[in-house]
């Protein structure tokens, strides 16, 4: 199984708020329509801190060709545009576990 972790920092200004809420509804919208998705969370911070990110995604996919066709699957490709007119910084980290 491959986890497939991203965090963003967003953009402040007056709809901070529901640019995390836009993100986290669009990328939750992508549970069960891509292949080889085995799980899709994401979350909001709720804590000020200068070192804290805004949105954190946690995925989980069956291998890693499944992580390479969800890059570039156009459901995905789709949220891609929002996200970034939002973020000012992405961060990510995948990595394999072992059963």
């Amino acid at each position: 199984m491959v986890k497939h972790i991203v965090m963003w920092r967003l953009r402040d200004n007056a709809s901070k708020a529901g640019d995390a809420e836009r993100i986290k509804s669009l990328l939750e919208g992508l549970d069960g329509k891509i292949p080889g998705l085995l799980k899709i969370e994401v979350g909001m911070n709720f804590i000020e801190d200068t070192n804290a990110s805004d949105v954190v995604l946690y995925s989980e996919f069956v291998d890693r060709a499944a992580l390479e066709a969800y890059q570039s699957h156009p459901l995905h490709l789709a949220v891609v545009p929002e996200v970034k007119a939002r973020a000012t910084e992405r961060r990510s980290a995948d990595y394999f576990v072992s059963d």
